[in-house]
């Protein structure tokens, strides 16, 4: 592929239904300061795809933080996204919304989910992405969750599972870009880990029994080796360099640059501008990824929507097969049946109501949706259907197995005697210190619910104060550093566009953060306190993170 030319790429870290905030940092940088718009928009998830208030009721939440957000507006069409942006699920979404488009899809104009795993191509990119968190008792199960969800499924419904993991390993073709919601384990060791700490007393133990993170994410980064890989989940700003061992075919080892991004709020560093080498001759509009589709039809059989666990097929003697990896001639077969023609379809529908000021709205149940785009992608490249499927069984046992599964999840989520996992994942024992950084809830009242409110606000937008700050991101010996960021008067700017910088600066990154007028200190009145990611991957906690 050709490349030399740059396009600006905006990464966000965890967007929690503030759109707007984001739409609004991106503009006013472009008008304060002069610089480009961002080519493409990035999220790594807990982006809150809210369209309603069912959709509220279907997001492992406290009551309280259940607010709308800005989604709303996108959704009905009464605005649109000014530039395309792509996301990954976390573990605060619409999960019913999500789940309509297991595949990926169209959640408004000009923003698009990846799916629970996908691969897309924008501009000649390769971007790749893996939704959810991960926990190891639900990550051999299917994808059986349907709405409405019980207090077991609303987390298990965002859960990493073995399928989408398996799948992504199949690929064999350069990754551009890569993002999951939490970080690969094990990453905290190729990057300023002292500073981490210092931000993050509370990871202490985690990191240094090496059980913070993803192990599924690790593996990923292992076999994939992109060169960029955008995280978010833990609210902190982190960097790291991971190089890679040499595969031993005398090409130069291939080396990660890694990125993880605080939440949108003032004063956090959430959003970073990134300029990526693109093919000047790729088409302008999204593609879906060929290698990626044909993995998906080998896979196809591999589906499964039971709650019970099952192993992916591996090469132990117990499968026939175990290598789902596909050839040059299943891609060409792939793109002779669409014709050469792979760009992503604009065909955008709403499958339920938008929100509303009609107060019955709000009792409304969420239900099981089948959404047409993905009705649309699995027969254009004949495919399972894994919404329908579900249904199916619902159909043919009717509604007397629900009992049976409600106390199925029950138990399993309880059991100390669950089957044993690949990974070490049981960090039960591990310290219960509270997260300093997170039990004071001040720094999060931006749409903070009051007791006794709605739980849905549609209040108008109020326009609030960025600017710009700038970060040197350098590698150094076995590390990549991320210095103090301070904020910069716009005087500066032209100052720090004439700093000289090394060859290893991750070129052209600019970091972003959001301001606003009052301050986020010696606020008077009460503390409220609620316990986050106290031991991050922990059983109970785990998905508690915001």
């Amino acid at each position: 592929m050709r490349r030399g030319r740059k396009m600006k790429v905006a990464v966000a870290g965890c967007c929690h239904g503030a759109l707007d905030k984001m739409y609004e940092t991106l503009h006013l940088l472009e008008q304060r300061h002069g610089q480009a718009a961002p080519d493409l928009l990035l999220c790594a998830g807990d982006f809150q795809a809210v369209r309603n208030a069912a959709d509220l009721r279907c997001m492992a939440v406290p009551a309280k933080y259940r607010c709308l957000g800005g989604f709303a507006r996108y959704y009905s069409g009464e605005k649109k996204a000014p530039v395309l942006t792509i996301f990954i699920g976390g573990n605060h979404e619409a999960s019913n919304h999500l789940q309509e488009l297991p595949y990926g899809g169209w959640v408004a104009p000009n923003i698009y989910y990846l799916g629970y795993a996908g691969v897309v191509k924008y501009r000649g990119v390769r971007i790749g992405g893996l939704s959810g968190i991960f926990k190891s008792h639900d990550y051999k199960k299917g994808h059986f969750e349907y709405p409405p969800y019980n207090q077991h499924t609303i987390r298990s419904v965002y859960h990493v599972r073995n399928i989408e993991v398996f799948k992504l390993k199949q690929l064999k073709q350069p990754m551009d870009v890569f993002m999951s919601h939490d970080w690969p384990r094990s990453i905290y060791h190729y990057g300023d880990k002292k500073l981490l700490l210092r931000k993050k007393a509370f990871f202490r133990q985690e990191v240094e029994s090496n059980t913070l993170g993803s192990p599924a994410a690790s593996e990923l980064l292992e076999h994939l080796k992109p060169t960029y890989w955008f995280a978010a989940h833990l609210h902190v700003k982190f960097a790291a360099f991971m190089q890679h061992q040499a595969n031993g075919s005398g090409k130069q080892p291939k080396a990660t640059k890694f990125l993880a991004l605080d939440k949108c709020l003032p004063h956090r560093d959430f959003l970073q501008i990134v300029e990526i080498e693109h093919d000047p001759s790729a088409s302008d509009c999204l593609e879906y990824d060929p290698e990626w589709i044909a993995v998906l039809k080998a896979t196809n059989n591999l589906v499964n929507v039971s709650p019970n666990s099952w192993n992916m097929p591996e090469n132990n003697g117990l499968h026939a097969k175990w290598d789902y990896s596909v050839t040059e001639e299943d891609i060409k077969a792939v793109l002779e049946e669409a014709n050469h023609d792979l760009k992503v379809p604009h065909n955008f529908s709403t499958t339920v109501p938008c929100y509303n000021s009609n107060k019955s709205q709000e009792h409304r149940e969420p239900v099981h949706q089948i959404n047409p785009q993905t009705t649309e992608f699995c027969a254009r490249f004949g495919l399972l259907d894994i919404n329908g499927r579900i249904q199916q069984l619902r159909e043919e046992h009717g509604d007397d197995d629900d009992d049976e599964e409600e106390e199925e999840e029950e138990v399993d989520s309880t059991r100390s005697a669950e089957e044993p996992s690949d990974y070490n994942t049981d960090v039960s024992g591990l310290s219960s210190s509270i997260n300093p950084d997170e039990i004071i809830l001040d720094e999060d009242s931006d749409g903070e619910e009051e007791p006794g409110s709605s739980p849905v606000d549609l209040s108008a937008n109020h326009p609030s104060d960025v600017s710009t700050t700038f970060s040197d991101i350098r590698v150094t010996p076995g590390s990549m550093a991320v210095s103090p960021n301070d904020t910069v008067e716009s005087d500066e700017l032209e100052k720090l566009s004439e700093r000289n910088q090394p060859e290893e600066v991750i070129p052209s990154e600019t970091a972003l953060k959001r301001l606003n007028d009052t301050s986020e200190e010696g606020k008077g009145g009460p503390k409220k306190i609620k316990r986050r990611n106290q031991a991050i991957y922990a059983s109970k906690d785990e998905d508690e993170v915001e």
